[in-house]
């Protein structure tokens, strides 16, 4: 296969649309790989480094010097590489509804690939080709800077309406295309080439198909946040002043504010970049974002969360090139106040894969998978029909033994095996973890063990170690027991990269551990008592009280550590 790729921008491979184009050519070349097949040949020219002059319309190229043009450029040149290639690909930026310039003069000056008769093969007239076009596939790849590439196109798909026919050729049409050079937004617009990567594979095999056409006819972000990011980017201010950039990148990730999280209060987030001496304070409404600078005495002191951080720090968080989890954990920056707004900061300012998943063309972003900050929202990137952990699974057996088992060992026993076999089932949606099923083991061995006429004062207290022991030992593992269950809270799999998120749970498992581990001593005494039947319910105070100081610890250590 032979593929000329044609690159229509002035900018040459800084093109934005070019980046596509790459990722649709990586797809075919993938696509002939996988097939082990041979691997294309691809030609690539640069209009802009090409010597092509406008067409003179002297018809030479017809009369007097047929399919010779009598302009010596680079032309006759690219109409050889256009007769040897397979598939050629058009690849350019909209300009004023149109092609580039240089491309138009290039597309002219095919007029000697014509013969001059009239043909009768199309509605409205037309010259057949002078050579053997058949077989030949074409692909039109464009951006453009409106939100929506639906209606700003008409120009250009009637051109090449007329140059391959209506359904003689691919197109893949983008708008907002600016984006594509915004590293912040780099889940979105990587997400986005990986449909057109995907597209170019289906492509290589026959046809893009319907559900591959839906996923490259979205926006990229809804209508409101594209234009609010682009009017930002050119950095100039209301009455046509150069603004600062610092205040440019600030209105840029106000721009990114989705307004369905608005907590039913209005949010004063003050930057203030350290490194610069300037703050800003970005407002948060249930109708939308602004952003206010800095009056000379200074902003009052009833913000809601300041973020205090060097720019090129943020800069590099907002771009991916340094989580902002470790970088607080590095004290990179500080928060003060309201903390919550870092842990949901991706349900705030998220920059989401598939950013309208309802309809074509609307909706608007979900769920961030940017994690600027300590955290993630609680639904960031998560898949809401994916069962989830829930603790209840882990706990109801143990606890259901500890309670009946001290009363009467026989029917306890019974009973916290009943539950062991019966509770999964009752919580089928729920996601089993491997420590919901060694608690029903652990649980069961300890119930048939009352049953064959163990002691209770020792198997009791047995139960107490052998559950705070499975606790302690996690505090080794990857993944500590409690974030297990509580990443659910926390923007699921993602928490579990987000290292503010593992020490609090590492923490706090080893607490429940120690807890656990010291429970069968005394236990073991209480076994010998009078009181043995309420073991159960005296051993459930201390766990109370330690279900108050997790509640608090889980907000509390995060908003230590942010305040350096």
């Amino acid at each position: 296969m032979n593929i000329l790729a044609i690159n229509g921008s002035p900018k040459g491979k800084r093109s934005n649309t070019w980046r596509l184009t790459s990722a649709f050519l990586e797809g075919i070349v993938a696509h002939e790989e996988n097939g082990r097949k041979e691997a294309p040949t691809i030609e690539t020219l640069s209009v802009s480094a090409l010597d092509i002059k406008p067409c003179l319309g002297c018809f030479s190229c017809w009369s007097k010097t047929p399919g010779v043009c009598c302009i010596h450029d680079d032309m006759q040149a690219v109409i050889e590489k256009i007769l040897w290639a397979d598939v050629i690909i058009w690849s350019f930026p909209l300009y004023y509804f149109g092609l580039p310039g240089q491309l138009k003069n290039l597309i002219d000056r095919q007029l000697p690939m014509s013969l001059p008769f009239m043909s009768a093969e199309t509605e409205s007239g037309g010259h057949p080709s002078r050579y053997d076009m058949s077989g030949k596939r074409t692909v039109v790849v464009s951006t453009c800077g409106f939100y929506t590439a639906k209606g700003n196109y008409d120009c250009v798909t009637s051109l090449f309406d007329r140059l391959c026919g209506k359904d003689g050729y691919a197109a893949i049409f983008c708008g907002q295309g600016e984006l594509f050079r915004v590293k912040e937004l780099a889940d979105r617009t990587d997400e986005y080439l990986s449909w057109v990567r995907k597209a170019g594979e289906e492509f290589a095999s026959g046809k893009i198909s319907g559900e591959t056409r839906d996923k490259l006819d979205r926006n990229l972000f809804p209508r409101g946040v594209f234009e609010a990011m682009a009017d930002a980017s050119w950095g100039i201010g209301e009455s046509g002043e150069k603004e600062d950039p610092s205040l440019v990148f600030t209105r840029q990730m106000a721009a990114l504010y989705r307004k369905r999280a608005w907590p039913g209060r209005d949010i004063a987030l003050d930057m203030n970049y350290t490194d610069i001496g300037k703050t800003y304070r970005i407002v948060l409404k249930e109708s939308g974002s602004r952003v206010e600078t800095e009056p000379a005495e200074g902003f009052s002191a009833d913000f809601t969360t300041r973020i205090n951080t060097p720019l090129s720090v943020w800069r590099s968080i907002a771009g991916g090139e340094i989580a902002g989890d470790e970088a607080l954990m590095k004290h990179l920056y500080s928060v003060e106040g309201d903390f919550d707004l870092m842990m949901h900061w991706g349900d705030y300012f998220g920059a989401a894969k598939d950013a309208d998943a309802g309809e074509p063309n609307a909706g608007e972003p979900g769920p961030g998978e940017q994690g600027a900050a300590a955290g993630e929202g609680p639904t960031a990137g998560a898949n809401a029909s994916e069962p989830k952990t829930n603790m209840l699974l882990l706990l109801i057996p143990w606890i259901v033994f500890w309670v009946a088992a001290s009363i009467d060992g026989f029917w306890g026993s019974l009973i916290s095996i009943a539950i062991c076999v019966l509770l999964p089932v009752l919580m089928r949606r729920t996601k089993a973890t491997v420590y919901d099923q060694i608690s029903a083991l652990a649980v069961a061995a300890c119930s048939i063990a009352l049953l064959t006429g163990a002691r209770p004062a020792l198997v009791i207290p047995a139960s107490y170690f052998l559950f705070g022991a499975m606790w302690a030992a996690t505090c080794f593992a990857e993944v500590p027991l409690t974030a297990h269950y509580s990443k659910n809270g926390y923007n699921g799999k993602a928490a579990l990269r987000n290292p503010i998120f593992m020490r609090t749970n590492r923490i706090l498992t080893a607490a429940w551990g120690v807890l656990y581990l010291i429970t069968p001593i005394w236990t073991y005494f209480i076994m010998q008592t009078d009181a043995a039947s309420f073991v159960g319910a005296i051993n459930s105070i201390l766990p109370a009280l330690m279900g108050v100081f997790t509640a608090w610890f889980q907000k509390w250590y995060p908003r230590h550590i942010a305040r350096g």
